[in-house]
């Protein structure tokens, strides 16, 4: 016999019902298939789940489809590790098919996209470099974004347009690779929002401060044009930038709904292998808040955003 003043709980007065009466959120109908020997793509994507991820990048691949159509912009955020990742080639095949309207950057999206651009390579071993006093001196990475910048803010322009630009005339020799340079071949706007001090060109001594400055905050009012296009069916996806493109997307969206345009129904979306706290609000969040979804997709770059490309020709080419 038990000391305890208090009895277990009687589990005779607990009430239930059949289980069939109950609403499940998972049902046998969403499951996945097997991929069968020598199946096709198509067959691949239409045998994942219609749970979670999966559905969340189908309904992102299906709204970016329904943007598309109805000629409103696909805007894409990129920080530089989707870059870095080998995922250049999927996205200007997405310029192709009409799927990127146009590109926001980082700084170090700038540096990664330059460097490819120039030598076929990219991503230096932080750790012994810093401990050499050689971190992020690469000569011709230093030199060549800023001389474009210089330049290009004597010519109006921001970053993006300015160092694609450099990279057309200087027939960079992997230049199939670089976004800046297809971007700019296409006519596509690319915006690049740096932090002062954060990137390594800025410890150059051919870094212009005020140039730098001022390109950035034309291209930061560029994107504002580009957000406004949103309303009514646009997408805008955030891949890999914790802090710095969320925080711009959320000014540009002040901006616009201050000048008193409507901004509403679209849809966000961030990619990126941790829900970081800035892009869950400034992103899926804060800005759909009076109309609209936001799809979080968690999962490694390299692996998220060719299914993304893949659902999109399949998709596509269905219809």
């Amino acid at each position: 016999m038990s000391r305890y003043p208090v009895h277990p709980f009687d589990l005779s007065r607990i009430r239930t019902y059949p289980l069939r009466d109950r609403q499940s959120k998972v049902e046998v109908s969403s499951f996945g298939r097997p991929h069968a020997e020598g199946g096709s793509v198509a067959d691949f994507l239409d045998g994942l789940p219609r749970i979670l991820g999966a559905q969340g990048i189908r309904d992102l691949a299906e709204a970016i489809l329904r943007a598309s159509r109805a000629g409103r912009p696909v805007l894409w955020g990129l920080g530089g590790h989707v870059i870095k990742t080998g995922l250049s080639p999927v996205l200007i095949d997405l310029m192709d098919r009409g799927f990127v309207s146009a590109i926001a950057m980082n700084g170090a999206g700038v540096i990664h996209d330059y460097e490819i651009a120039l030598i076929g390579s990219t991503s230096e071993d932080v750790d012994s470099q810093l401990a050499q006093g050689a971190f992020g001196m690469a000569d011709e990475t230093g030199r060549g974004i800023n001389q474009a910048i210089r330049e290009g803010a004597g010519s109006g322009l921001g970053i993006g347009e300015s160092v694609g630009r450099r990279l057309s005339s200087i027939e960079a020799p992997f230049g199939g690779y670089s976004l800046l340079l297809q971007a700019y071949l296409r006519n596509i706007p690319v915006t690049v929002h740096v932090t002062i001090g954060a990137d390594i060109v800025h410890t150059h001594p051919s870094c212009p401060p005020s140039e730098t400055g001022a390109a950035s905050h034309r291209d930061f009012r560029l994107f504002a044009s580009l957000v406004a296009g949103l309303d009514g069916g646009g997408v805008y996806l955030n891949c890999g930038s914790a802090v710095t493109l969320p925080e711009v997307f959320l000014k540009c969206i002040t901006l616009v709904r201050s000048s008193g345009d409507r901004l509403q129904d679209f849809t966000t979306a961030n990619l990126d292998f941790y829900q970081h706290y800035r892009p869950r609000e400034n992103v899926l969040r804060r800005p759909v808040g009076n109309g609209g979804t936001g799809i979080a997709i968690t999962g490694h770059h390299e692996l998220v955003l060719p299914l993304l490309g893949a659902w999109l020709v399949e998709f596509s080419r269905r219809t």
